[in-house]
């Protein structure tokens, strides 16, 4: 199936691995031209040469802290004049620490809206002017599926990103007449190298043991693969998804167990 993407402008941020570097190889699959971000050069390096290698398109990566307002927005600025337009924006930030609700102070709680809620609005604001005079556009939301279903341990998480939710929905009816459509990719477990550092702590080093105690309770018996969360993330910008917006996209194996 042909998505619509050849020659479109896609920026991810925080893709120097796991899900966002799953989401620019699998748009730069579809011949995409990427923008790529993220905070260490040498990882950064490595991605900017595999989504290089995941097809034609052009590929631009910068080392950036999306914490820095300023520098994030100069960030969309320069890949829309680096790349000549932007039109699918898929903002992810870092992950937070896991723990109860009574483990954090307010103060830890406010480094989570500011690394984990406030980098998506930044770089959804500094793009909107683009993709609006574009008349085409996607824009997705890389949470966790905490804001569907809070899991012990996700306070914080589920906290800070479900800010994100009304953002996203405000948004919908703001771009909805332009064309652009606005959705949040919820994943769940997905083997990434943060997500095996946790599972090492976890289980005093032992991967594999902790991969199992956490498949135990997926349905589908197993965690998620990047790749296959980058699918969904080309679909939703494709030109089939064209009247997919204001969604809430669980990619989690049929963890969350609600109706919402």
């Amino acid at each position: 199936m042909d998505l619509g993407l050849t020659g479109r402008v896609a920026l991810v941020s925080a893709a120097s691995s796991g899900l966002g570097l799953g989401a620019a190889r699998a748009l730069a699959a579809e011949g995409a031209h990427v923008s790529i971000a993220a905070r260490d050069p040498e990882r950064l390096a490595r991605a900017h040469a595999a989504v290089d290698a995941a097809g034609p398109g052009r590929v631009m990566s910068t080392v950036l802290d999306v914490r820095d307002e300023a520098a994030t927005a100069a960030w969309v600025r320069a890949t829309a004049a680096g790349l000549g337009a932007l039109h699918v924006v898929v903002t992810n930030a870092g992950g937070v620490p896991h723990g109860r609700a009574d483990a954090f102070t307010p103060g830890d709680y406010r480094a989570a809206v500011e690394g984990s809620m406030l980098p998506h609005i930044t770089i959804a604001l500094a793009a909107l002017p683009y993709l609006v005079e574009g008349g085409w556009g996607r824009i997705m939301m890389v949470t966790s599926e905490a804001v569907r279903q809070p899991l012990p341990g996700t306070a914080l998480s589920a906290t800070a990103r479900l800010g994100l939710l009304g953002f996203a929905k405000g948004l919908v009816h703001t771009l909805g007449p332009a064309g652009v459509t606005v959705n949040v990719l919820a994943p769940g477990c997905h083997r990434t190298p943060a997500f095996e550092g946790f599972l090492e702590a976890r289980g005093a080093g032992d991967v594999e043991a902790g991969l199992k105690e956490v498949t135990a309770e997926i349905p589908l018996g197993t965690v998620g693969d990047p790749g296959d969360f980058g699918a969904i993330a080309a679909f939703l910008a494709s030109e089939q998804a064209a009247f997919v917006t204001g969604t809430v996209m669980v990619v989690d194996g049929g963890n969350t167990r609600g109706f919402g």
